[in-house]
């Protein structure tokens, strides 16, 4: 299952360190954050609860960019 997100970040290299962090997250597939249209493709492990996997992609997302929103 593949789900886009609308996000709030304030540069390219921020985009990025969120884009690896949602990656490293334990039910997350693949992950694409585009700067520029500010969202979030996020394509989830099968089987795995999107609503609870995209609550950890927030909290590790938050842990390297602190001012970072994802509008779930």
């Amino acid at each position: 299952m593949k789900k886009t997100y609308k996000i709030e970040v304030d540069c390219a290299n921020c985009a990025n360190k969120m884009e690896e962090a949602a990656k490293k997250t334990a039910g997350v597939a693949d992950a694409v954050v585009n700067f520029m249209a500010l969202k979030m493709s996020v394509e989830f492990e099968e089987g795995a609860d999107a609503k609870a996997v995209m609550a950890e992609v927030l909290k590790n997302c938050k842990k390297v960019e602190d001012d970072c929103e994802i509008f779930l």
